[in-house]
């Protein structure tokens, strides 16, 4: 857990847990939805397992969580300035991880002509909306760590 821990006000800090509240309000509606549908025709529980496994398994893969987390909080960035935020990871498996993430629709590489050629990453429009449908989530979970308290 990183030290020291986020302090907001009370009142932000409420803020925070309500938004989280209608978030988890929200998802139970969502999932109520979806189950409306279970077990009708070929849309059973098996199906929805397998179907939600195969979205969310982009987001399993070892760096990737990381570097989302890093073009959603910091913004677009350069190749070094990543791997210097990003404690641990090569210059292979960055890369590597990168053009994967590209392929899926969730990052973008914005090559600025030059010299130098500069080549800057972003979040794509889908990546940035995973973006601000976790935040509510890595939220909670600051909070639940003790990450984030009431100052």
């Amino acid at each position: 857990m990183p030290e020291p821990p986020m302090v907001l006000p009370t009142t932000e800090l409420k803020i925070v847990s309500d938004k989280i509240s209608e978030t988890i309000q929200i998802g139970g509606s969502v999932r109520s939805l979806l189950e409306d549908h279970s077990g009708q025709g070929r849309f059973d529980l098996n199906w929805e397992v397998d179907a939600a496994v195969e979205a969310l398994n982009v987001f399993g893969s070892r760096w990737t969580i990381e570097i989302l987390s890093t073009l959603y909080i910091a913004g677009d960035r350069r190749f070094n300035e990543m791997k210097h935020l990003l404690k641990g990871i090569s210059s292979r498996t960055l890369s590597d991880k990168l053009r994967y993430l590209a392929d899926e629709g969730l990052v973008e590489r914005i090559v600025t002509d030059g010299p130098p050629v500069r080549v800057t990453y972003r979040l794509s429009s889908h990546g940035l909306t995973c973006g601000r449908l976790l935040s509510p989530l890595v939220a909670f979970m600051k909070i639940h760590q003790g990450s984030i308290v009431s100052g």
